[in-house]
């Protein structure tokens, strides 16, 4: 087994490097990007951060309906499984970049979960749509 380039996900420091890599990659994408318009970064990151360090590092800190603000942005524009997939490329390419490891390999099978469920529950349980669904996730690279 080859060692590690990088280490695991251990912290909420960790996880606020990562989405500091992923949203501006986000943000840049031709095909999500337009979602992300408006945002207040610095607003949204402690409430995602809260998210994820609930999720992975088993925190109770996220009180929140992750669903409630996605339905809010499908009812505005819909979302299909080609936007889900664009942004679990951009959230693996994430992860990979900057961390390996099992909570790393968690995140990212969490994100792709998270990605189909949202879009069963924004699409009323459609998973395929019309886009061509989820884009292999090997197909992207984030730039540094």
């Amino acid at each position: 087994m080859a060692p590690r380039r990088h280490p695991d996900i251990a912290t909420r420091a960790d996880l606020a490097a990562v989405l500091r890599r992923f949203y501006p990659a986000a943000f840049e994408d031709p095909l999500i990007g337009p979602y992300f318009s408006g945002l207040d970064l610095e607003a949204h990151l402690p409430h995602i951060t809260d998210f994820w360090e609930s999720a992975l590092l088993r925190t109770t800190v996220y009180r929140r309906n992750v669903v409630t603000p996605h339905a809010a942005l499908h009812a505005r524009r819909p979302m299909t499984a080609e936007h889900f997939g664009r942004w679990v490329q951009l959230w693996v390419a994430a992860v990979d970049g900057l961390h390996e490891g099992p909570v790393a390999e968690r995140a990212k099978a969490r994100g792709e979960r998270i990605a189909v469920n949202l879009l069963r529950r924004t699409s009323g349980g459609d998973t395929q749509g019309t886009g061509g669904g989820f884009v292999p996730l090997s197909a992207v690279l984030l730039r540094s």
